[in-house]
């Protein structure tokens, strides 16, 4: 069998499953991109798939990782290859794991029509509202697959199932509406149910960590990201941050171009005067 994971840290966790689990074994294929996020209008179009590429390197030169690393990746080519393995393989399936987080599942919507030629052949293995058991042996229940300890894989492994024709009819539209809303942020609801929302949608949550007081950019993106309920990636929140800062919605202290060690901001003093003058 061939497996899928949309998350690349889940390769080495799940390459410890299958030494536990000689039944999991057959390579492992991962799609990178995090379509939770960033333009998807028209992405199986040169243009679009530019137009893509062209939005992350901007939200790149935003932060303090400055371009986008290399070597590069194309989820594409990674399709082609599952589809050449399935088509050399007739007798074998595909395995796709993804947990309820708004990234996996994304990616699972932009992957699923590709594989429209091999239904019947395609397993999803969604871990929605599912319990397992930690490390300290407390019931808990995962939002990524990560979280989930090696030993519990090989109960998750029963829940595969077919996706079935409905789904491969219906999954690809609600891709397409997805598509054609062209919001930049899609968050999870429950089930598969992916929300479209503006760019802005997590600012609020980010000035929830930014004080009167000056605070470096790293600290802020640490608290925000270990407390946020819906979560996305550094380079995203720190271009939101770098948004902001440009607006003139946040005091900077510092150059942006230091990195997000050296480069400190707080709230405007406007702000924390009205704060002051509610309270």
């Amino acid at each position: 069998m061939l497996h899928i994971l949309f998350n690349l840290p889940d390769r080495t966790l799940f390459e410890e499953v299958q030494q536990l689990d000689e039944s999991l074994h057959g390579p492992v294929f991962v799609i990178r991109d995090d379509f939770a996020v960033g333009p998807l209008l028209q992405l199986d179009t040169p243009e679009g798939w530019l137009a893509r590429l062209n939005w992350w390197k901007s939200c790149y030169e935003k932060s303090a990782y400055h371009e986008m690393p290399q070597p590069d990746f194309d989820d594409r080519a990674t399709v082609e290859q599952i589809k050449n393995w399935l088509t050399e393989n007739p007798a074998d399936t595909c395995w796709i794991w993804m947990a309820q987080n708004q990234h996996d599942v994304a990616g699972y919507f932009w992957l699923i029509g590709q594989l429209t030629d091999f239904q019947g052949r395609v397993m999803v293995l969604y871990l929605n509202n599912l319990p397992f058991i930690n490390e300290k042996g407390q019931l808990f229940y995962p939002n990524w697959l990560s979280e989930i300890p090696v030993r519990e894989f090989l109960k998750a492994k029963k829940l595969a199932r077919p996706v079935t024709t409905s789904e491969f009819e219906i999954d690809p539209d609600e891709w397409k509406k997805l598509a054609e809303e062209n919001k930049v942020i899609r968050i999870l609801e429950g089930g598969k149910k992916l929300t479209s929302k503006e760019d802005s949608y997590f600012d609020a949550e980010l000035k929830k960590y930014i004080t009167k007081d000056w605070q470096r950019i790293n600290r802020i993106l640490s608290n925000a990201q270990g407390k946020m309920k819906v979560k996305t990636g550094d380079v995203f929140l720190m271009s939101r941050l770098w948004e902001m800062v440009h607006a003139g919605l946040l005091e900077l202290n510092g150059s942006w171009d230091k990195g997000w060690k050296e480069t400190e901001i707080r709230k405007l003093l406007s702000d924390t005067v009205g704060e002051l003058e509610v309270n």
